[in-house]
């Protein structure tokens, strides 16, 4: 079963903060205050857990404006998405948007460059272990000046706030492999000065980037 309800927070961030390293619940995050026609959002973004599973993070450059039109073109607030290919949800694996378009230039056809960008641009591609403040360290430097921010995942259910922003299936059997499902991850789009947009995406190491279409690990 996936998700219980999933979407976009769109607006302006008011600023951003980490929790104490010394003094945090079951997950060490970092916090996004998105204002919104709603009220101020909290936004938690996972990077780290005292429990002893390894936490993920991916930097997905330049990320192809018409491929992400129709999620810009939305008015700030919340907004439900469809777990499906064209309501602008995310899916680590599926979504063309996260292939981004990086990698190298070749003048003239090369095989060899083919390959490298095909690697480059893979979804299973540019994973770094994160050290908590590492990964928050590359977030924070990502939105300094930014322009707005498109936060995916799940609403509170109590607040104003969003959560699940992170890889949402490839779970291995236990706890949390119930709520696995495609086309419904969370992560962060961030829209830099000039225009840019940069996604920072993170998953749990035990989740699996190749998954059937029910989210399920294969």
């Amino acid at each position: 079963m996936p998700l219980t309800s999933y979407g976009v927070l769109v607006g302006r961030l008011i600023r951003f903060a980490r929790e104490d390293p010394d003094d945090f619940g079951s997950w060490y995050h970092g916090k996004l205050y998105v204002e919104a026609p709603g009220g101020e959002y909290e936004c938690a973004i996972d990077v780290s857990t005292p429990s002893g599973v390894p936490v993920q993070y991916r930097e997905v450059r330049n990320l192809n404006p018409q491929l992400f039109a129709s999620t810009a073109a939305k008015s700030d607030g919340w907004h439900l998405l469809a777990s499906t290919p064209t309501s602008g949800a995310l899916d680590y694996i599926r979504s063309p948007l996260l292939r981004g378009s990086g990698g190298c230039v070749s003048v003239v056809y090369s095989p060899l460059v083919a390959w490298i960008n095909a690697i480059l641009r893979s979804p299973r591609f540019g994973w770094v272990d994160s050290s908590a403040d590492k990964a928050l360290d590359l977030l924070e430097q990502r939105l300094l000046g930014c322009e707005r921010v498109y936060v995916f995942g799940a609403p509170y259910s109590t607040g104003l706030g969003v959560h699940d922003i992170h890889y949402n299936q490839g779970d291995p059997p236990g706890q949390f492999q119930h709520l696995d499902g495609i086309w419904q991850d969370g992560g962060t789009i961030i829209q830099r000065p000039g225009g840019e947009l940069v996604a920072f995406l993170t998953k749990f190491k035990p989740q699996s980037l190749n998954t059937d279409d029910n989210g399920l690990p294969v």
